[in-house]
């Protein structure tokens, strides 16, 4: 019986996942709360969450087109398998501010001085 809750624990740990604030935060930042499918940097993302194809395709989301990015449901799940793919400890630790700037500067995004104003951006509006 131990033993079982002790792997249930393990699970329920490894797929922590940042506070529902955090989606709520980005989509504010990225559109201002609008849905649908909004272009954005010059038409080169798409949706409530501003996703790009490249960044789509990183995700490796299955059975997903990238025109799903304009719902915002598949939107999150993209950013979901992203962040989980490219920063997978700062996702168990729920760090908001690593996990924005990547979002916004890509696999190295929480490296570039570039990303630092967007990440206080949305650690402010997840709290």
């Amino acid at each position: 019986m131990k033993s079982t809750l002790l792997l249930l624990a393990l699970a329920v740990t490894a797929h922590a996942a940042p506070p529902p604030s955090f989606f709520r935060a980005l989509h504010i930042v990225e559109t201002s709360g609008r849905t649908g499918p909004i272009l954005g940097d010059g038409g080169k993302a798409l949706g409530p969450l501003q996703i790009h194809r490249a960044y789509h395709a990183d995700s490796r989301v299955a059975g997903g087109d990238y025109s799903r990015c304009a719902d915002l449901d598949y939107s999150k799940r993209v950013v979901s398998a992203y962040l989980q793919r490219y920063a997978p400890q700062a996702w168990d630790a729920g760090d908001v501010v690593t996990l924005a700037r990547i979002h916004n500067g890509g696999p190295k995004g929480a490296s570039k001085p570039a990303t630092v104003a967007y990440g206080d951006k949305v650690a402010r509006l997840t709290k």
